[in-house]
């Protein structure tokens, strides 16, 4: 019997999830009515970038 191993698309899933959080994050920074909002957006959008990023590191 031949060892085998089952590779997960965990990495993917979660990067690309968080991806979809930063583009909704630079949206909002584009789009917000107050410069507090445009701030929060932008905090979400390299947070969420960060965390796309690291989950292709760890989860590799």
């Amino acid at each position: 019997m031949s060892g085998s191993s089952v590779e997960s698309d965990k990495a993917l899933g979660v990067g690309l999830a968080a991806s979809a959080v930063a583009v909704i994050g630079a949206i909002v920074m584009y789009g917000g009515p107050t410069q507090l909002s445009k701030a929060g957006g932008f905090a979400l959008a390299v947070l969420a970038g960060l965390a796309g990023v690291m989950a292709f590191q760890i989860l590799e």
